[in-house]
């Protein structure tokens, strides 16, 4: 055996003192090339192990003469072969105080077999090379708050089927299929549930056994960078959903791995996640940090990974199993992760599916935060599904629903999720939960998804919902592909492409998210109609939209709106168009702002207020003397009928 490439003290001191955060280059499996000889590196962290052996394919699984030497005293084992292994099965076999012997998965292992089979294979991950250096520079300066950020959120298996034998898309097919996809309908990122190696189908990749072990379902590694890579070469962004809480408990994953407990909680109340039937990670223990912070490194460097959304944070941030009480392991451990990741990668989006009211989730750690880029604002998520969801009749008294989640939007830095959760177990779509005819599930279903992009927050909405699927989330099936073929589906297909292509090319909707200054109420109190009117702004003061949005069927000719400066005004989108299947109650020619004050605003303007809609109105910008956004066009808007009841006018409101 040789001895090159032995672990240093200092890696092993960094790893103890959870500060190895490239710990995935030491530990696991490693062909190494050195003075014309080949050899293979194996290393593993088993503190409570009597002896450690290498099991595979190339020794009838028997690891007898396949000793680890022990390195120090807390636990690292390692193992030279003499030869080239890439492309071997193996496993440790660890003997436990007991006199026991388990079969492990290497837990910093890159690549797995395919399940129901578990073994980890020695695979490197050179070789592959990337196109992305364009992306990649341009991403090192942004100011992600700034961006216009529209998440496209897909489960690989799901999205679509490869035949219909219902096997999956492989991560080239993938490339070749998902990406022109999301350029098609405007999205800036796709946001992938969990693709670490995990054994059950049904658990969508939350339940994971491989951190570092790209799934082997849908290809290789170098296929999974290859999709990363076309992503990027076509203006795509790629998050990651990842789950540093808890694990699967599985015989052969890091449950017990060495006979105790090297990587959960010893306290059975704390290690037992009874919700999800997992095992809580004990966040107090060093190695256990050094273990998940140089995965989420890792994930940056080797796959360039643009962001995760960090599941559960819950149940990272308090005790499990108890009623809120902080958990200061998990405190450190989110602030380490965060300040670790900006350090490495700066620009990474950082997304904590955080449903607690924990204070600074997205301020730095050194201003007292907890150091993510955005948290999901669960509570404007539940209060406007809430709201939609109620009779139209009744929204007047429901009102706060909508107003309220201004109270708090500028606390955070906020993403807006409508996510596989609530498409999923009897929670009905998006398009089914809209009260009402079929026409008016659909005229709805626009203007919730018209708020969302005017709403301050960058936006997320899950696969099929751009199809309007009336079935929730099937995961053993594709989504609905051939609702395509049918008009009002294909109508909000096409509302929906407009929709981000306004968000993307509009600042006012995205440059001051998560500022005040980027949002004032029009007006917010007309509870007996329903309808609500603000203003968004960008940077520059005279780039601002005027955005009205109407709650219920009663549509309005003469509706004075206050607006802030003496312009003309120009319908930029209006969800009621005839060709996104709507009435057509819109606002065909440019509005002149009059000099009467209103709704506190020093003018106003009079337009028609479409019904179950919502209008996007930007003011006429002027250049060279030539109004540049004067042209009036029909684009569909003409006047029309539809099923369901018919738009009724009123007189304008004056008050």
């Amino acid at each position: 055996m040789v001895n090159h490439h032995h672990p240093t003290e200092f890696q092993l001191h960094l790893f103890h003192e959870g500060a190895l955060f490239k710990s995935h280059e030491l530990f696991g499996a490693h062909v190494i090339n050195e003075g014309g000889q080949t050899y293979t590196r194996f290393c593993v962290w088993a503190p409570h192990a009597s002896e450690v052996r290498l099991a595979g394919d190339f020794n009838g699984w028997n690891g007898e003469g396949y000793i680890f030497d022990k390195v120090n005293k807390e636990g690292v084992w390692v193992l030279f072969i003499e030869r080239d292994m890439t492309g071997s099965l193996y496993k440790y076999e660890i003997i436990v105080p007991t006199g026991e012997k388990k079969l492990k998965s290497d837990p910093f292992a890159y690549y797995s077999e395919v399940r129901p089979n578990t073994a980890s294979i020695v695979q490197p991950l050179d070789g592959y090379k990337w196109n992305d250096q364009a992306w990649m520079r341009k991403r090192s300066k942004k100011v992600p708050q700034e961006e216009a950020t529209a998440i496209y959120e897909v489960h690989l298996g799901s999205w679509k089927k490869a035949d219909e034998d219902g096997s999956f898309l492989t991560y080239r097919q993938a490339a070749d299929e998902l990406v022109p996809y999301v350029v098609e309908h405007g999205y800036t990122h796709i946001e992938l549930l969990p693709l670490t190696e995990h054994p059950l189908d049904a658990s969508w990749g939350y339940q994971t056994t491989g951190y570092f072990s790209i799934t082997s379902r849908y290809g290789t590694p170098q296929d999974f960078m290859y999709f990363v890579d076309r992503c990027h070469q076509n203006g795509i962004g790629v998050i990651l959903d990842w789950v540093p809480g808890h694990f699967c408990k599985d015989a052969h994953g890091l449950y017990s791995f060495d006979g105790d407990y090297a990587y959960e909680y010893k306290t059975l109340n704390d290690r037992e996640n009874s919700v999800w039937g997992t095992a809580n990670f004990d966040l107090g223990k060093t190695e256990v940090i050094s273990f998940l912070v140089s995965n989420a490194i890792f994930w940056l460097e080797k796959y360039h990974i643009d962001g995760f959304r960090v599941d559960a944070v819950a149940n990272i941030i308090y005790w499990p199993n108890s009623e809120k009480e902080v958990n200061p392991h998990g405190i450190a451990f989110l602030k380490k992760l965060n300040s670790t990741v900006s350090s490495f990668c700066p620009n990474i989006l950082m997304i904590a599916e955080d449903s607690t009211d924990w204070p600074n989730v997205t301020k730095s750690p050194e201003n007292g935060g907890l150091g993510f880029t955005y948290k999901w604002n669960m509570g404007w998520m539940n209060d406007i599904l809430k709201y939609m969801e109620t009779d139209p009749n009744q929204r007047r008294y429901h009102h706060n629903k909508v107003t309220f989640s201004l109270m708090y939007a500028f606390t955070e830095n906020f993403v807006l999720p409508f996510s596989h959760d609530e498409v999923v177990h009897g929670k009905k779509s998006l398009l089914d939960k809209m009260p009402g005819d079929y026409w008016q599930k659909f005229a709805q279903l626009r203007l919730l998804l018209g708020y969302q992009i005017g709403h301050p927050g960058k936006k997320l909405t899950f696969m099929g919902t751009e199809l309007g699927q009336f079935s929730e989330w099937k995961d053993k099936e594709e989504i609905d592909w051939h609702l395509q073929e049918y008009e009002m589906h294909a109508k909000l297909n096409l509302f929906v492409k407009e929709l981000n292509k306004i968000y993307k090319r509009s600042k006012p909707l995205y440059q001051l998210d998560s500022s005040p200054e980027g949002f004032d109420w029009i007006d917010a109190d007309n509870n007996q109609q329903s309808v609500f009117s603000f203003v968004r702004r960008g940077f520059n003061d005279d780039d601002f939209l005027i955005i009205v949005c109407n709650f219920t069927w009663q549509a309005y000719s003469g509706y004075r709106v206050g607006v802030p400066a003496p312009e003309r005004y120009r319908e930029i989108l209006n969800s009621d168009a005839l060709e996104f299947g709507g009435s057509g109650v819109i606002n065909k020619k440019t509005i002149k702002a009059e000099k009467e004050g209103f709704h506190s605003k020093p003018f106003s303007i009079t337009m028609n207020i479409p019904p179950y809609g919502i209008s996007i109105l930007r003011p006429v910008k002027k250049r060279k003397g030539i109004n540049a956004n004067a042209k009036e066009e029909d684009g569909g808007h003409a006047s029309g009928r539809r099923t369901g009841e018919q738009a009724k006018f009123t007189d304008k409101r004056t008050g």
